[in-house]
């Protein structure tokens, strides 16, 4: 069968179209004939060698899938070793969820990693109740723009949306949030109170780290809770003073979707809680380029050049 596959460690370069042997489907598992595998940075960093642990050469990338079983199943599986840059792939069979009819294979991707990850960073870290104030670091993201729209849909009585650009912000206001305000570290405080009319916020979501990420616990009410998930600034660990923590009675939780996933009702739950959402369009996931299987090397490009917006998918078809 046809699969991308990486025979040594680098970028975009290292990814070759190449015939491999079709995988085989041991006890617990599912073959699956892949309609659409998505692409996440992550897949950046197996492909460099950098990611841990670092996968044995020569390997297929590609951890999530959209494809269909013998028996006729439409499915979305993740694929923690790899394998998904193929026409056909192994999942755990337990790891298998349905996909309805009106969600397409982008839209289930986007919901897999990105979907999850907001979720659980407002129900499960965050613990958002209605009427509360949430800042969406990012908010044009992946992750970001489904935590705009799924805030809403909790109830929060005002999304506060940050991001680098003025284009980056129209798209987070036209995806729900009531106020879209520069990312930017340098003034991020007083930009973010001024556009909860002066007041603290509930709650702050943040994947960008350093000093964004210590202007966030700045503007955090009392009883305020931040979740970190990402450091996309790569400015190192930023200092957390627990006496400062204890005066505003504020909370700061980390989270990472992998082991989150092996607490009972945290996978398949909230993921066909999503698909219903999406299918009556309350939920509206970005979706970028889809690109030809043959094609790896250009979307892995694109999405490092910051090129697209929303999902990528490779397509073995």
């Amino acid at each position: 069968m046809k699969a991308v596959q990486c025979t040594r460690f680098g970028g975009p370069e290292v990814l070759e179209l190449a015939d491999v042997a079709e995988p085989i489907a041991g006890e617990g598992q599912l073959l699956v004939t892949v309609s659409a595998a998505g692409v996440n940075f992550a897949d950046t960093s197996r492909i460099a060698g950098s990611y841990r642990p670092a996968p044995e050469l020569p390997f297929v990338p590609g951890t999530e899938v959209v494809g269909r079983t013998a028996e006729g199943r439409r499915v979305l599986a993740p694929i923690f070793g790899g394998g998904g840059f193929a026409e056909r792939a192994v999942v755990d069979a337990a790891d298998a969820v349905d996909v309805p009819v009106a969600v397409g294979d982008a839209e289930a991707l986007a919901l897999l990693v990105q979907g999850l990850t907001a979720w659980h960073v407002l129900k499960s870290s965050a613990r958002v109740s209605a009427g509360e104030t949430v800042v969406v670091n990012a908010a044009a993201g992946g992750v970001g723009s489904l935590a705009v729209q799924l805030a809403k849909h909790f109830g929060a009585r005002r999304v506060i949306a940050t991001a680098s650009t003025e284009a980056k912000r129209d798209l987070a206001l036209a995806l729900g949030a009531d106020v879209a305000v520069s990312g930017h570290a340098d003034g991020y405080a007083d930009r973010v109170l001024d556009a909860n009319d002066g007041r603290p916020v509930d709650v702050v979501l943040d994947s960008i780290g350093g000093n964004v990420f210590s202007a966030g616990l700045d503007v955090l009410a009392n009883f305020g809770r931040l979740v970190t998930f990402g450091n996309a600034s790569r400015e190192g660990r930023a200092p957390v003073d627990p006496g400062e923590l204890a005066d505003g009675n504020k909370t700061v939780s980390g989270f990472w979707l992998r082991p989150a996933l092996t607490v009972p009702g945290a996978y398949a739950e909230p993921l066909t809680e999503m698909f219903g959402l999406v299918a009556a369009r309350t939920l509206k996931p970005l979706v970028a380029a889809a690109y030809p299987l043959a094609d790896a090397r250009r979307a892995f490009e694109d999405l490092l050049a910051r090129a697209t917006t929303g999902k990528i998918t490779l397509l073995p078809g």
